[in-house]
């Protein structure tokens, strides 16, 4: 009987010359490779025992590591194996937003606005291409003021129609839109409008927020950013959400300015956050009338509020007409006013046409109103996940009910808290020091040197990092939120949405507990934004995560080509299976990938992946 090892010989020398020869080849090379590793590891081994990811880079293992690879696109092209590309996307998808374009399909009036996956059409599968006069987007701080108007959806007349408030913002000019910062926002300027928000506070300038316990801020119908701009300058975390708009779309153009932030609507259903997650609200002309639907607006504004937080409310509907004290009796007491008492909310300021009401930091207070009051929620901590608006009065009973002004702000996660998350230090601690040292090895792969046919010369250097190239990133299984944190703790110029998969250990409390970005939701469907709006994706385990899911990895890789941006950056770390199957699909979307061995004695694998700027 033949034995498997001949008939594996046998098809290899019945390949045709070329391809026999190249393989030989390849194989003697990874022979060598194998042969000379221990000596040229050794020192590197030493060096990096300390530490818990070593350095990716080595002379031997990039010969190595790029003759595997080739070795295997051989192997597919022997077999007639070879991936098939996924056909570019027509000019109508250039923009599409899957999940909220669900027109036609008996919605109640507002409906119609908020996120439907179960109503979206199966559409082809293909990549889905820049518009023509797309620019890679300026790097930051420019980026925040200067964007190329061909990278969003807005055109001339929706920019003159727009108001006095926005031409004093934003100037357009033949291929660019240009932000003032400092400009006409409300009143006499950004600046002077926050300060005054600080004032009804009883701060004394705006950079005392913190002070006073407002670290993050869930910024409504943010506009184009400006009011998030600024606070993101005074070191604070704002999220803008707004409904989605075919053109002319705030969190396109926020998120093309580097500022967080993603479609959301809660006209029927919740937000996907948990309760208690945010120290300020503020909705600024954001056009929602909060006394409808048995207040359940302003309720789920409740909900995500933290005890102590704030919510702040610009409207000229609210503004006084005249100077008598009755007309500014009646101002006042508008219907929201009248809501907030039911709600344990106390109005603490009021100047020209911004109100400013405080959370109660007292959970007793709902047990001490009249029975007609808003009734208190009895479905405990859970997180939400798109759940209907609910008419009652959440997170009183949460081990999380702390109130904002006794958070410090430099105080980091203390051993309290994370206990509260049923976390115990020595494993936060050690995921912390995992991502501080895995990060300086991510940034050193973030160059063209990775994707270069020439190995590194034995005694160079690393490349310098890259500096200032990345700053809208997307953890996609986020876990504790530590590569935010080790992203911040080396200095780097990018913020991250901390994703957490619904299916996943909840994490998403104790993330935006540490006053990040962050947001739960299901990769088995689109993420709430709009195309190219990522400069890097990573990917920690998701693969291995959602392969017990009814997820297809194949329409996953297509959403993560469609919200990133053209050269942005994908890092995937898996296990070696995954990771293999994993490059195939990159291959598909047309991106450039290469596999990292990490050498630490796992199974454990790198995929980084550039997309490229596919021009038309």
């Amino acid at each position: 009987m033949t034995s498997p090892w001949y008939k594996s010989l046998s098809s290899v020398f019945a390949l045709k010359p070329r391809i026999r020869a190249l393989l030989f080849f390849i194989l003697g090379v990874v022979t060598l490779v194998t042969i000379l590793a221990p000596l040229s590891s050794n020192s590197y081994d030493a060096s990096t025992a300390s530490t818990l990811v070593p350095n990716v880079y080595s002379n031997y293992r990039r010969i190595k590591e790029q003759a595997a690879v080739d070795y295997l696109d051989l192997r597919s092209l022997s077999l007639g194996t070879s991936l098939q590309e996924f056909p570019l996307c027509g000019k109508e998808r250039e923009s599409y937003v899957p999940c909220y374009n669900s027109t036609g399909a008996g919605f109640q009036e507002g409906d119609v606005l908020d996120r439907h996956c179960d109503f979206e059409i199966e559409k082809e599968r293909c990549v889905v291409r820049p518009p023509r006069d797309y620019k890679i987007p300026l790097r930051w701080p420019l980026g925040r003021d200067i964007i190329w108007n061909g990278n969003v959806k807005i055109t001339k007349d929706q920019f003159l129609s727009s108001g006095t408030v926005t031409t004093r913002l934003m100037l357009l000019e033949e291929n660019q839109i240009t932000f003032h910062s400092e400009d006409g926002l409300i009143f006499d300027g950004v600046k002077d409008y926050a300060r005054q928000i600080a004032e009804m506070i009883d701060l004394g300038s705006d950079t005392e927020f913190a002070q006073a316990g407002v670290r993050t801020v869930l910024d409504i119908g943010c506009g184009f950013g400006s009011f998030g701009a600024h606070l993101v300058s005074l070191n604070l975390m704002p999220i803008c959400i707004a409904e989605y708009e075919a053109t002319g779309s705030q969190v396109q153009l926020a998120l093309e300015r580097g500022l967080p932030a993603m479609i959301g609507s809660f006209f029927s259903k919740q937000l996907p956050y948990p309760a208690l997650s945010f120290d300020m609200v503020h909705c600024a002309h954001c056009g929602i009338t909060w006394d409808i639907k048995d207040a359940m607006l302003l309720l789920e504004v409740d909900r995500v509020l933290r005890p102590g937080g704030y919510f702040v409310l610009t409207s000229p509907t609210n503004k006084a007409q005249g100077n008598s004290p009755d007309t500014k009796k009646t101002s006042i007491s508008t219907r929201v006013n009248e809501l907030s008492k039911k709600i344990c909310w106390s109005l603490i300021g009021q100047q020209d046409e911004t109100f400013l009401w405080q959370k109660t930091t007292d959970s007793n207070c709902y047990s001490s109103r009249s029975q007609a009051s808003i009734p208190v929620c009895t479905d405990g901590d859970s997180v939400p996940y798109y759940h209907p608006l609910v008419p009652c009065i959440s997170g009183t009973t949460s081990k999380r009910w702390i109130p904002i002004q006794n958070k410090s702000a430099d105080a980091g996660t203390t051993s309290a808290e994370l206990e509260i998350h049923g976390l115990k230090p020595e494993e936060f601690l050690e995921d912390t020091q995992k991502w501080r040292s895995a990060l300086k090895n991510y940034w050193s792969l973030l160059t063209p040197l990775i994707f270069s046919d020439h190995p590194k010369r034995p005694g160079d250097e690393d490349p310098l990092p890259p500096y200032n190239m990345i700053r809208n990133v997307m953890d996609m299984n986020a876990r504790f939120g530590n590569l935010n944190s080790a992203l911040l703790d080396q200095g780097k110029s990018a913020w991250v949405m901390n994703v957490v998969p619904v299916n996943a250990r909840n994490t998403l409390p104790l993330i935006l507990d540490r006053g990040f970005a962050g947001v739960l939701h299901d990769w088995c469907e689109p993420f709430p934004t709009y195309p190219r709006t990522y400069d890097m994706l990573h990917a920690n385990e998701l693969l291995t995560h959602l392969s017990s899911e009814r997820c297809s990895l194949m329409d996953l890789f297509l959403e993560m080509d469609r919200i990133l941006r053209p050269e942005g950056w994908v890092v995937i770390s898996d296990k070696l299976g995954v990771i293999e199957m994993a490059r195939g699909l990159a291959t598909r979307v047309r991106w450039e990938a290469r596999v990292i061995d990490l050498q630490d004695g796992s199974d454990q694998r790198l995929l980084v992946c550039q997309k490229p700027f596919l021009k038309k």
